[in-house]
């Protein structure tokens, strides 16, 4: 059966309206890509770019590459065996004295020593004995100036820190690296600190966010059912905190807690505590989880005040006239409710105490630290970045997986901020 192709509707001006609607609909979506592209490029400057930046620092090796590329083009022939040849010998000797003129060969011998103690002496020891060597045999005087140098052991370490794109850097933040032989072997009892670190980090991170749900929540729940003549007042006090400098309040703590602080005189004057028995409330991991708690407790109360605020309060009031006692009202109709605001605060303080720096590097001690402080010292100190790097990415890479782990337990859609 035929059917008849129903006619287009043409404007005034000649144009089909269809076009005319599929013209209007793409300038539309051109004006809101134009509203968003101010934000779209800060996101792609600030966090995009930045985190891409990080996962490849973690693998990108080019520093060898990059001071002795004579070397490392002559290593990649040599098969790890027996000592290498005369001609590598001599591309060693040359490279090291090219480093020494320009003064990298220090750059050189941190970026061995990361997997090779005393390379750093080996190095800068070789700075002072390849003086007195004026020509051939390189090999011959080279090992006689240091007997690493006749060790195989010494080359192929130089030549596995020598790769463009190295493992090496994620190993070392797992407490593993590579042998002599390029096996994966365990870093010595001495140099395991970074899964007990991250370890640590974790469980701080979980304890942090238990105890600001269980304070949070009440401050929340009486915030949202007074009037708002003393809400408001409420509201204030816990916004208070942010109007203070982070490194003040948590300088503050350090006055409060330590040996001699404002708590210990307290106990002390009220005979709860002996001159002799002070407490050490600071400097270890107390101190950090009484810092971090009270540091982040308003990220917890806002957003289950939030979501708090949207529970009619004629709801408990229908349920008390039904015959429902508080306690019962507030499990079956207000609990339930507040739910997604508990999740949103909870994960929120979550991630925030996973990279935390400043509170623990203060009042934390040796056994408060986190992995972030570990971070910021190969940053700023050892000059390591490619092991903050690594760092820095198992730390994202866990906690990308807790969140995927709480959308399939709880659900993100289950999430509100009200």
């Amino acid at each position: 059966m035929n059917t008849l192709a129903q006619p287009q509707t043409i404007m005034i001006d000649g144009v089909p309206l269809k076009d005319q609607l599929a013209k209007a609909e793409r300038r539309k979506q051109i004006t809101a890509f134009l509203l968003v592209a101010p934000l779209l490029v800060f996101i792609i400057f600030t966090f995009v770019i930045p985190i891409g930046n990080m996962l490849t620092r973690s693998v990108d090796n080019p520093r060898m590459s990059e001071l002795m590329p004579d070397m490392v083009e002559s290593l990649e022939e040599w098969d790890g065996k027996e000592l290498p040849s005369e001609a590598i010998f001599e591309v060693m000797f040359e490279e090291i004295n090219r480093n020494i003129e320009t003064s990298t060969i220090g750059r050189v011998a941190t970026h061995v020593n990361y997997n090779m103690a005393g390379a750093r002496s080996l190095f800068l020891k070789s700075k002072r004995k390849f003086k007195k060597i004026s020509g051939p045999p390189y090999k011959e005087q080279m090992i006689a100036g240091d007997k690493r140098w006749g060790e195989v052991r010494t080359w192929r370490i130089i030549k596995a820190v020598s790769d463009p794109v190295t493992a090496a850097y994620f190993l070392n933040a797992v407490d593993r690296s590579f042998d002599a032989e390029g096996n994966i072997i365990q870093q010595p009892e001495q140099k395991r600190i970074y899964v007990t670190l991250f370890l640590r980090t974790l469980w701080i991170s979980a304890l942090v966010t238990l105890l600001t749900l269980i304070l949070g929540y009440p401050i929340a729940y009486l915030i949202s059912t007074t009037p708002p003549r003393i809400s408001n007042l409420l509201i204030i006090m816990v916004l208070l905190p942010f109007w203070t400098s982070l490194l003040v309040r948590t300088t503050s703590w350090i006055v409060l807690l330590q040996t001699q602080g404002v708590l210990n005189d307290i106990m002390v004057w009220l005979g709860v505590l002996s001159e002799e028995g002070r407490i050490q409330m600071i400097y270890n991991l107390n101190g950090t989880l009484v810092a971090m708690t009270q540091i982040l407790l308003p990220f917890v109360v806002l957003p289950m005040y939030s979501v708090m605020k949207t529970i009619p309060l004629s709801q408990l009031r229908a349920s008390q006239s039904l015959g429902a006692n508080p306690v019962i009202t507030f499990f079956k109709i207000f609990w339930p409710q507040s739910i997604p605001g508990i999740g949103a605060g909870g994960l929120l303080v979550f991630v925030l105490s996973v990279g935390y720096y400043i509170t623990p590097a203060l009042v934390g001690g040796a056994s408060g630290q986190m992995i972030s402080n570990q971070i910021a010292f190969h940053m700023r100190s050892s000059l390591n970045w490619g092991l903050a790097a690594a760092l820095g990415t198992i730390l994202l890479v866990g906690v990308m997986a807790l969140y995927w782990l709480y959308d399939r337990i709880v659900g993100i859609d289950n999430m509100k901020l009200g």
